[in-house]
């Protein structure tokens, strides 16, 4: 049986019993039926959309260019020229399968996005939002859409472009959020302020631009009708979106509730789900409006996030991006015929496209630079909103269905796509750095605070090290006079949504009971500042956002909060028998990430207090033992500096164990950091507590085996990151594994060097990103004292020689 389809240019027939091969060996070609040769298509689509992707990376291209790129490749713009391509892989007789198997694909894929929005953005937006996403919706629907009519009426051009031309226009006020949302993700810059505000403002402006491409369609799909019939598709599609709110979301709800306590999704939420996706895109079809309406609808009505936002993105983002959401973009790339451009046309889309995007950027700026935003940043988040993709390109491909385009038209469009998208993300990384936002020319550094607040930003991962950071901010003593500021942010990986968010925790007295992971968190912090009334002042945050994008929100607190110190978690999590238990990768490009940006000193936290069972400080009677390890360098100087400050605490004995070379020569360095170092000791004249003590070694391999035998006799070790140059270190840094530990912070975090003691590697700020030389530190008045108890009256400091205690070791 042959059966025929038809469009306005094409007659095409198959077979439809030719659908399963029967193999090669029998002298036929598999290519033939529609089984195998779909199998082939979809094979070369993912792998020529990552070859894309590949190539045009390097060049700072986005995915949304390449897999427009890679869709363009098999039309006949590129290799759909040559009849192999065109007749062997992308007949038109299996058009109609590969565009069925698109349409589910995008269905699926625009049901993902919808999932991971926050759709109260959609709402509930700012102000700001409101401003600048009504101003570029107005101003770029107006303005272009104006000038079309003119060039129409002033110029001479085909009927099919004069005709399309509007569309054109209009078509640019499109802000497609999703496409938006995954440009700002691959630049690193999502939960930055500016990607922030991109994200609102799009999708401010996509609330008003789907209702009426919802209204425009209903009157496309309609237009040989009465009026009574554009209406009743108006309103159907107002009772599709009610429909979905109030009837399809709360039923998902209630059974996702009743069968397993919204923990996690089962197979039957799963079914329920991709069931009630392809209901919701039939019912679109029947009342006349686009197939995607009807999940991307219900894709935002559903709760982002886990449980079920991020179950439903696990189960469908590899398959519907990876491998469908290229599909669709091919059969956009087969209609795609650049050769059918002629220049007189190119030139009019040319300028109406140029200009829409240039009275976009002016209605982005205007209101941006009202609300007192830097101009280079303005000017950047009128370049993000101009970004085109997949939004476009359906509307595209509905005009051309619809024969309001022709291939002309067509391939002009995708065309204007393509060159959006690929000078956008160049320009935005050259233009934008986050990073700069958070540089501070002013000392945030435990040495340089004196005796003013120290402010602590504590980032939690793991409720298990909250023990250890509650003991360690205990120790950092908060008194009266010299008061601690803790602010505690808890970082929870960014799962089945894309915008990130920031939450701010309203301050409360009491302990309340709860369930959640972030609530038994602030419960034992709130408890040690009960314990130190006012004496701590607390603040809380939840930072929910990919890890690789999570130090932009804790170097912003840190640097809006005045923190003095950062204290984030090592990657790695023991399990209870001292071996490996858990490691996350993400946490430490993290840290990485902090080290480089932060706008104060940093500490990464090893902690072994799980291996140890040490007791609270708030509740032990028994001290608190801390070792500072001094090599030399401003990061051991901090690292001092955090001790000395520790010791003042009641149940702390502090020991400082400073490394020399035997036979060394008595450098400038080195009698800089004697200075230092007499003045804390100075200061501690009397203490009991504070132990000093010298460790003549040989090499490297004594400065490891007098680390070795000293690590269990202490609850917590304080070391820097980076030390002066010493030969003591020559050989250390090859076994090195964790960069972001240092030479000694690395061996001591080793799993086969300590058993108890937990490690606090202390970084002192970089100012402007790199750390200052000794000499600029010391600069000014070579009079000042280093610690700011050093008695100012050199009388005063007579009669402390007895207080020190001094042990040489020679290995």
């Amino acid at each position: 049986m042959v059966t025929a389809y038809t469009n306005a240019t094409s007659l095409v027939c198959y077979n439809p019993r030719m659908i399963n091969s029967k193999g090669m060996w029998l002298s036929t070609n598999p290519l033939n039926y529609s089984t195998p040769l779909l199998l082939l298509q979809l094979s070369l689509v993912t792998i020529m959309s990552r070859f894309s992707h590949f190539c045009l990376k390097p060049l700072g291209q986005s995915r949304i260019v390449s897999n427009v790129v890679g869709g363009l490749l098999f039309g006949p713009s590129a290799l759909g020229r040559g009849k192999v391509v065109a007749s062997t892989l992308f007949p038109k007789r299996n058009n109609i399968v590969i565009e069925t198997i698109s349409t589910f694909g995008l269905m699926f894929f625009l049901f993902a996005i919808g999932v991971k929005m926050d759709s109260t953005m959609m709402v509930r937006p700012s102000k700001r939002a409101i401003a600048i996403g009504f101003s570029v919706f107005i101003f770029t629907l107006a303005l272009p859409t104006s000038i079309s009519f003119i060039l129409k009426r002033y110029l001479t051009m085909s009927e099919s472009l004069s005709n399309s031309l509007p569309f054109i226009a209009g078509s640019q006020s499109l802000t497609p959020f999703p496409v938006i949302a995954m440009l700002l993700t691959e630049l690193k810059i999502l939960n930055t302020e500016l990607g922030r505000l991109a994200i609102s403002s799009a999708m401010f402006c996509d609330v008003i631009g789907m209702a009426l491409t919802a209204v425009a369609f209903s009157i496309l799909e309609n237009r040989d009708g009465s009026v009574i019939t554009v209406l009743f598709s108006i309103l159907s599609s107002v009772a599709l979106l009610m429909g979905i709110v109030y009837i399809m979301r709360p039923a998902l709800l209630w059974l996702l509730n009743r069968s397993s306590d919204g923990k996690y999704l089962n197979e039957l939420h799963l079914f329920a789900i991709f069931i009630s996706v392809l209901v919701s895109g039939f019912v679109s079809e029947v009342i006349g409006q686009h197939y995607v309406l009807g999940p991307l609808i219900l894709g935002l009505a559903m709760p982002d996030g886990p449980p079920l936002g991020a179950g439903i993105v696990s189960k469908l983002e590899t398959i519907a991006t990876g491998l469908l959401y290229p599909a669709f973009l091919v059969v956009s790339g087969l209609k795609t015929d650049i050769f059918a451009i002629r220049f007189e046309a190119l030139w009019i889309v040319g300028g109406i496209v140029l200009s829409a995007c240039l009275v976009k950027m002016v209605a982005v700026m205007l209101p941006a630079l009202y609300i007192d935003m830097p101009v280079q940043e303005a000017f950047v988040l009128g370049l993000v909103l101009n970004v085109k993709g997949i939004n476009e390109i359906i509307v595209y491909n509905l005009w051309r269905d619809a024969q309001i385009m022709q291939d002309q038209e067509f391939a002009m469009s995708v065309m204007s796509v393509l060159a959006a998208s690929a000078v956008v993300a160049p320009l935005v990384k050259i233009l934008y750095d986050p990073s700069k936002q958070y540089i501070c020319i002013k000392r945030r550094t435990i040495q340089h605070t004196k005796r003013n607040e120290l402010r602590v930003l504590v980032c939690i991962h793991n409720q298990d090290n909250v023990p250890t950071i509650v003991n360690l901010l205990e120790i950092s003593n908060a008194t009266v006079e010299s008061p601690v500021a803790v602010v505690v942010m808890i970082l929870v990986e960014l799962v089945g949504r894309t915008s990130p968010i920031l939450v701010a925790h309203k301050p409360q007295r009491a302990l309340e009971p709860s369930s959640s992971r972030s609530g038994h968190i602030l419960n034992a912090i709130r408890r040690y500042e009960h314990q130190n009334e006012g004496k701590v002042t607390l603040e809380s945050y939840t930072a929910v956002s990919h890890f690789e994008t999570m130090h932009d929100d804790i170097c912003q607190v840190a640097r809006d909060k005045r923190a003095t110190i950062v204290i984030v978690p090592f990657h790695k999590q023991w399990a209870i028998d001292g071996s490996i238990g858990s490691e996350k990768r993400a946490v430490r490009m993290m840290n990485l990430n902090v080290l480089n940006k932060a706008p104060c000193s940093v500490g990464i936290l090893i902690d072994r207090g799980t291996l140890s069972g040490s007791l609270s400080v708030l509740n032990n009677r028994s001290l608190y033992r801390v070792v500072v390890l001094f090599i030399g360098g401003s990061d051991d100087v901090e690292s001092l500096a955090y001790g000395a400050r520790m010791v003042e605490h009641e149940r702390v004995n502090l020991t400082v164990i400073r490394f020399l070379q035997f036979g060394g020569d008595n450098t400038r360095e080195r009698k800089l950091d004697s200075n230092l170092i007499d003045e804390y000791r100075l200061v501690n004249a009397g203490n009991e507590r504070f132990m000093y003590r010298e460790a003549v070694v040989r090499d490297g391999v004594g400065l490891a085996a007098l680390v070795r035998g000293i690590q269990d006799s202490y609850d917590l070790m304080i070391v820097g990151r980076h030390h002066a140059e010493s030969p003591l270190l020559v050989g250390l840094d090859q076994w090195s594994e964790c960069t972001e530990l240092g030479v000694i912070g690395d061996m001591l975090a080793s799993k086969d060097f300590g058993r108890t003691a937990s490690v606090l590697v202390v970084q002192q700020q970089r100012v402007g990103g790199t750390l200052l030389s000794r000499k600029v530190q010391l600069m000014g008045n070579d009079r000042d004292p280093l610690v700011h108890d050093v008695p100012n009256d050199p009388e005063a400091l007579n009669g402390y020689d007895a207080a020190w205690s001094v042990s040489v070791s020679r290995y």
